[in-house]
């Protein structure tokens, strides 16, 4: 269990991506470029059995901002963007209606 405080240090927010690319040498990773309305950022998420570069772009996915930037497979991801799933299938979390840009979750 967390306390509310830490949940709370979480910046999770909307954003578009703009551009999808795969990661080279690596079968389950994507190249994001995500639109959070007042920057562009770089995100590597393990969706790539589950959505081709094509169908992301333009979509709304949750990203979690405020993650420290990692470097993978020379990509440096700069947040997280939020998928629930197994091994098998994964499906991005996306708003059920469109919100703006970098619009916060509550």
């Amino acid at each position: 269990m967390i306390q509310l405080v830490d949940f709370q240090k979480c910046d999770l927010r909307v954003a578009e991506v703009i551009a999808a690319e795969p990661v080279t040498g690596a079968d389950k990773l994507l190249q994001l470029t995500v639109d959070l309305g007042d920057e562009q950022r770089t995100t590597v998420a393990g969706i790539a059995l589950s959505y081709s570069p094509e169908e992301l772009v333009g979509k709304q996915v949750v990203v979690l901002a405020n993650l420290e930037p990692v470097t993978l497979r020379g990509v440096r991801s700069e947040g997280m963007v939020l998928a629930a799933g197994d091994e098998k299938t994964v499906s991005l979390l996306t708003p059920d209606r469109p919100v703006p840009k970098g619009a916060k979750i509550l």
